[in-house]
């Protein structure tokens, strides 16, 4: 953690995973050149997160995408951190109580990208390989579109994914395209999947920066370096994945596009198996983005049924 003589103008916490650091470094540049300060006068407090130490099990099985936040959110809470920096696809769909998403970095590309040694694209893949995923989205979708492929679970960094490729543990695995360009291994890529036909997942390419409501101080910092533009489609995508009570338990789909004053989303939900699919779209005014979103998800929820998670 860089130190300086002076109390730090802000404090950013985040999770250790060089993705976060990213995130986090990014976070701190950006701050940095708004307020006219070095960098060393912000910090970067580096939180370990259960999500980081549990990496033999799926996380639908232990807790959720909140092992990922909820330390961070707790260092919120004691006043250890100012502000926590996540990738928005991690944030649970209910903030705790005095917690608000205040600000979001310009977003990545969304899409998902196929990686492979054996295979220019998971159309090409043979009946029968094993793609590894963590993501339940991801591996529903998989199966949706080659159910002749066996989705196998796997877990851990961007780097231990992509060594599992290398070895020949699995055949193939799917990462957010926005995570590999951020680590500069973008060159990893075999190709890239259309949002069209794979939806990615909400928030997906989003960093997201989260605080205390009542912290006018950090909320004011950190009102320049918001992009209203990404925190719009945001915005629908989480309401589409609140009206839903998503979580990592569930394969869902969602994507916001924000064109002048309009948004436009397209949502989806889908059986683990990949058996059936419900989609559904909406369009209208940026001030309309929540409630678009809600009502999206609304439409999905009763078409699936009450038992189309389960």
């Amino acid at each position: 953690m860089a130190q300086s003589s002076s109390p730090p103008l802000v404090r950013i916490g985040t999770r250790g995973s060089p993705l976060a650091l990213w995130q986090a470094h990014e976070t701190q540049k950006r701050l940095a050149a708004a307020h006219g300060v070095p960098l060393e006068a912000i910090a970067v407090v580096v939180i370990k997160t259960t999500g980081d130490i549990i990496q033999d099990r799926p996380l639908s099985e232990v807790g959720g995408k909140g092992l990922f936040t909820k330390e961070l959110e707790q260092a919120l809470y004691d006043g250890a951190i100012d502000l926590a920096v996540h990738s928005c696809k991690d944030m649970e769909t209910a903030l705790p109580p005095g917690l608000v998403l205040t600000a979001c970095l310009p977003r990545e590309d969304v899409r998902d990208a196929f990686i492979c040694k054996k295979a220019t694209t998971l159309a090409e893949l043979p009946a029968g390989a094993v793609v590894g995923t963590a993501s339940l989205r991801r591996g529903a979708m998989v199966k949706r579109l080659r159910p002749d492929i066996e989705v196998v679970s796997i877990r851990g960094n961007v780097d231990t994914r992509l060594r599992k490729v290398d070895t020949g543990e699995v055949d193939a695995t799917l990462l957010a395209l926005a995570g590999l360009k951020r680590l500069g291994l973008a060159d990893k890529v075999t190709s890239l999947f259309d949002p069209a036909q794979f939806l990615p997942a909400v928030g997906q390419g989003a960093v997201a920066i989260e605080c205390r409501e009542d912290d006018a101080r950090t909320r004011e910092l950190l009102a320049p370096i918001d992009h209203p533009v990404t925190r719009i489609a945001i915005t629908a995508e989480r309401a589409f994945l609140g009206a839903l009570d998503g979580s990592c338990r569930t394969p869902i789909a969602g994507h916001a596009t924000v064109t002048g004053d309009r948004v436009s989303l397209r949502g989806l939900i889908v059986k683990t198996d990949g058996s059936v699919a419900h989609e559904t779209g909406r369009e209208g005014t940026v001030a309309e983005a929540a409630a678009l979103g809600a009502d999206a998800g609304r439409e999905l929820k009763e078409r699936g049924g009450p038992d189309f998670f389960a």
